[in-house]
C-alpha cells in the first residue's frame, strides 16, 4: 500500500509503500529525486527519463521525494550523475557520515519521519535551490515552450540547458515532456477522456498521447491507468 504526505520541508513529499506482494513496481518518471530507505539501507533516486521497474520483494520503501532542481544542493551531485540511477547513499558521501544517517533513521520510530528529519537537517546546513531553478520548472510545468521560458527568464538557451542538466539531471525539453506527462495522467485518473486529455496538456492527438505515454513509462494508457 502507498501513502505519501506533504513534508515540513517545502515542496517535498514524505511517502511510505509496503508492496502487496512479492511482484515488479513501475515507477514513472516526474523530473522528482528521492532520498530512499529500504531493508535499514539508503539509498538516493535519480530523476527518471523512463519508468524505472522496482525489484520484486515484499519489504517497505519509505522516502523523501525532492521536488524538480532541489535535490542536487543538499547531496552536492549534480543531477545528471544520477539519472536513471538508484545508488547507495555510501557512493555519494563518505562511508562514515552515510552510515551514520543510516543509523539515525534506522533508531527512528518511523524510518520515513527519521529521513524527513535528515532531509530538514541537510537542508538547514546548506543554501537555498537558487529560486531560478523554481521558475524554469515552474515555466515547464505550466506548458510554456522551452524557448519561451528562456526569453521570460533572460537566460540564454546554452545557459538554460545547462543549468537543467545539472540541477534536473536532463534537459528543458525533456523535463518539459515528463511534466506534461504527469499533467496528463493526473486528468485521465480524474476520469478526463484520453483525448480531451491530449488537447489540454499541449498533444497533437489523442495518438501522440499515447505515444508519449508507452515510450516514457513502456506501457500504454490504458494499461497503465487500468
Amino acid at each position: 500500500m502507498y501513502a505519501e504526505r506533504a513534508s515540513r520541508l517545502a515542496g517535498a513529499v514524505v511517502w511510505t509503500n509496503t508492496p502487496a506482494g512479492p511482484r515488479p513496481g513501475r515507477v514513472l518518471p516526474d523530473g522528482c529525486m528521492d532520498l530512499l530507505w529500504h531493508d535499514g539501507r539508503l539509498l538516493v533516486a535519480g530523476p527518471d527519463t523512463r519508468a524505472h521497474l522496482t525489484e520484486a520483494s515484499p519489504a517497505p520503501w519509505a522516502g523523501v521525494r525532492f521536488p524538480p532542481g532541489t535535490a542536487p544542493a543538499l547531496l552536492g551531485v549534480p543531477a545528471v550523475e544520477l539519472r536513471d540511477r538508484r545508488v547507495d547513499l555510501t557512493d555519494l558521501w563518505l562511508a562514515a557520515r552515510a552510515r551514520r544517517l543510516a543509523a539515525l533513521v534506522n533508531a527512528a520510530g518511523d524510518p520515513a519521519e527519521g529521513l524527513e528529519r535528515a532531509a530538514l537537517s541537510r537542508a538547514a546546513e546548506t543554501a537555498p535551490p537558487d529560486p531560478l531553478l523554481r521558475r524554469i520548472a515552474a515555466a515547464l510545468d505550466a506548458g510554456r515552450p522551452v524557448a519561451a521560458t528562456a526569453d521570460e527568464l533572460g537566460v540564454g538557451a546554452r545557459l538554460l540547458h545547462r543549468r537543467s542538466v545539472a540541477a534536473f539531471g536532463y534537459g528543458p525539453k525533456t523535463l518539459a515532456r515528463v511534466l506534461r506527462l504527469q499533467r496528463a495522467l493526473a486528468l485521465a485518473r480524474a476520469g478526463t477522456p484520453l483525448a480531451e486529455t491530449a488537447a489540454r496538456t499541449g498533444f497533437a492527438d489523442q495518438a501522440h498521447l499515447t505515444r508519449d505515454v508507452r515510450e516514457l513509462t513502456g506501457v500504454t494508457p490504458g494499461e497503465l491507468l487500468g
